[in-house]
């Protein structure tokens, strides 16, 4: 089970290996937060320090857990016990991600730390997904040579609607996809690569934008209530409502770029008119910016010009402002979040978005409390469904330890 979704409830008594299963997540939870003695671990969790040695010891076994030194002084009489922490060279999160105009691959050790960061520019639009998928391999494959870590899973970020068993993209228009079985697909190509032992690793998929909110949420420091706003080509949304992701009866929920902003403008490639991409997705902002047609990193191109003072472009982005603050205005009356945050390429285009947004909102949500300061930029940026990705394979682990430490 993957930490990008929710767990099974299970029900009845647990068994004699389920109650273990259950002490060992509990006891690596805990050294996951910061290295503790073993003592330390006991008074945290309530085992006795005979159970937590013998978990430690399990843990340490599985590659998970390293006996790091003397642990910090506690104040208490007698020499202090030995400090445990999470392995850096113990099993990793691998994070792949298939993006319009570019893949990427992460690989992050135990403690969340990046130990492989790969991009690649290429226009997957129209391609098929055999030709993707053996590009993405083939970038997977270096990114674990380079991180020198034995991945314990791989998640893929899709820009498109992935079904809640994460293993089928449904539709992916941006890309001109539908119904692809992404983990076959990829453990296909992983095997063409030579890559057997990653081809039979368990593959999760997810929309790029669910993974860009997981890792604000993990990573960003923000509240547990917010809505995360992202770009890439698309308009993409995720909403986090007491620290989970809400997903929708379907896992649906967070097309934001198919909200009406305007209901009698021009139609969209859904079919419907006015949806909020029409305003603010890459083909339009560029449009109105009088560079239709142009190839590569449409965000750093913008960017560029409206640093360099081109009327005509930050004219576009202000109108892509105005949009996404009278979308973001209709979420926020709705859902009531404590921060709208701007990820994904917005991130990066914030400082020519962020005024015609602010105007929106603050003309638009007027029967609740809102101010400036809850429009937030993310420090993750573009980054995000990648980390988030590789991440959420990491949290799987310290989540379940037992299938890697032989419980």
């Amino acid at each position: 089970m993957s930490a990008m979704r929710e767990p099974e409830v299970r029900t009845g008594p647990a068994s004699q290996q389920g109650m273990r299963r259950a002490n060992l997540a509990l006891v690596l939870g805990v050294i996951a937060r910061a290295p503790r003695s073993r003592a330390e671990v006991a008074a945290e969790t309530g085992l006795t320090r005979a159970a937590v040695s013998s978990l430690a010891e399990e843990l340490i076994a599985g590659g998970l857990v390293v006996e790091e030194g003397p642990a910090a002084p506690s104040g208490k009489v007698g020499r202090p016990g030995t400090a445990l922490g999470l392995n850096p060279r113990g099993p990793g999160g691998l994070g792949a991600e298939i993006g319009v105009e570019h893949l990427g691959a992460c690989v992050v050790d135990l403690r969340g730390e990046v130990r492989a960061w790969r991009r690649q520019e290429i226009r997957n639009r129209g391609r098929t997904p055999a030709a993707v998928m053996a590009d993405l391999a083939e970038l997977l494959r270096r990114a674990v040579a380079e991180a020198g870590l034995r991945p314990a899973g791989l998640a893929l970020a899709v820009p498109g609607l992935v079904g809640s068993t994460g293993g089928v993209l449904q539709r992916a228009a941006n890309l001109g996809w539908a119904d692809v079985p992404l983990a076959a697909e990829l453990r296909l190509a992983l095997r063409a690569a030579g890559a057997e032992e990653l081809a039979e690793l368990p593959v999760d998929a997810d929309n790029e934008a669910n993974l860009g909110g997981l890792a604000e949420l993990w990573l960003g420091g923000g509240p547990d209530h917010f809505l995360h706003v992202s770009a890439e080509a698309g308009v993409g949304a995720a909403i986090v409502v007491g620290g989970r992701l809400l997903r929708g009866a379907r896992g649906y929920a967070g097309e934001f770029g198919h909200v009406p902003v305007h209901p009698d403008g021009p139609r969209c490639a859904c079919g419907a008119h006015g949806c909020l991409e029409q305003y603010a997705g890459e083909a339009a902002v560029l449009r109105a910016a009088g560079l239709e047609g142009i190839r590569g990193d449409w965000v750093a191109l913008l960017a560029e010009r409206a640093e360099a003072g081109d009327a005509e472009v930050r004219e576009a982005l202000a109108g892509a402002g105005a949009a996404l603050g009278i979308a973001a205005s209709g979420a926020v009356n709705l859902l009531d979040p404590a921060e709208v945050v701007l990820g994904g390429g917005y991130a990066q285009l914030a400082p020519w978005l962020l005024p015609a947004m602010r105007a929106e909102l603050a003309a638009r949500v007027t029967v609740r409390p809102w101010s400036d300061d809850r429009l937030t930029v993310s420090r993750l940026g573009r980054r995000g469904p990648l980390l988030g990705a590789a991440v959420g394979v990491v949290r799987a682990i310290i989540a379940d330890p037992g299938r890697l430490a032989g419980a």
